[in-house]
């Protein structure tokens, strides 16, 4: 797994200092079919609002 994994996202709850994500694992999906050609055709899953 990657050493360090940027967000720039700060309403999530995994967002911390520095654009890090703190969450324990992460999960990106394709948004539209089977096979994403490019960013905008993922999501990512692990998101969850700031509380």
């Amino acid at each position: 797994m990657a050493k360090d994994v940027l967000c720039e996202v700060n309403s999530c709850k995994y967002w911390a200092a520095g654009n890090q994500c703190n969450a324990s694992s992460i999960y990106v999906v394709n948004n539209r079919g089977k096979q994403a050609h490019n960013s905008d055709e993922t999501d990512c899953k692990t998101f969850e609002p700031k509380i």
